[in-house]
């Protein structure tokens, strides 16, 4: 499989990563054990999972690491909601996000059709 390193949608879910770790530093400290600990889990769960994805011998493998990288961004982007709703972020600081959180899902869209569409076993 290709080196993660490489993959256009690791680098930029590890940005996310660094942009949610500085977002979190925000937030209240009676959360740090919700919903902190959870947004930052869920953020971290995207390029790790990519990562261990394209370290698998086989592409059935890889594209289900991918997919759950993918419900990491759900996640994630439904964390940031919530945060948002019950006051502990701004809808200004959280619109960046989904904007992050989209291209993400649509280059691992792509990459989870290019696996599934290769003739790689």
């Amino acid at each position: 499989m290709t080196n993660y390193k490489n993959l256009e949608v690791w680098k930029k879910s590890m940005e996310l990563v660094r942009e949610i770790y500085l977002l979190t530093k925000t937030y209240p400290k009676e959360e740090l054990y919700a919903l902190t600990s959870q947004t930052k889990r869920a953020a971290v769960s995207v390029p790790a999972n990519i990562a261990e994805g394209s370290g698998r011998n086989y592409k059935k493998d890889t594209i289900q690491f991918l997919h759950i990288s993918r419900g990491s961004l759900y996640e994630l982007e439904t964390l940031l909601n919530i945060a948002v709703m019950v006051d502990i972020t701004s809808e200004e600081l959280f619109e960046p996000f989904v904007s992050s959180i989209d291209e993400c899902l649509k280059i691992l869209n792509g990459l989870i059709t290019y696996y599934e569409k290769s003739t790689l076993k």
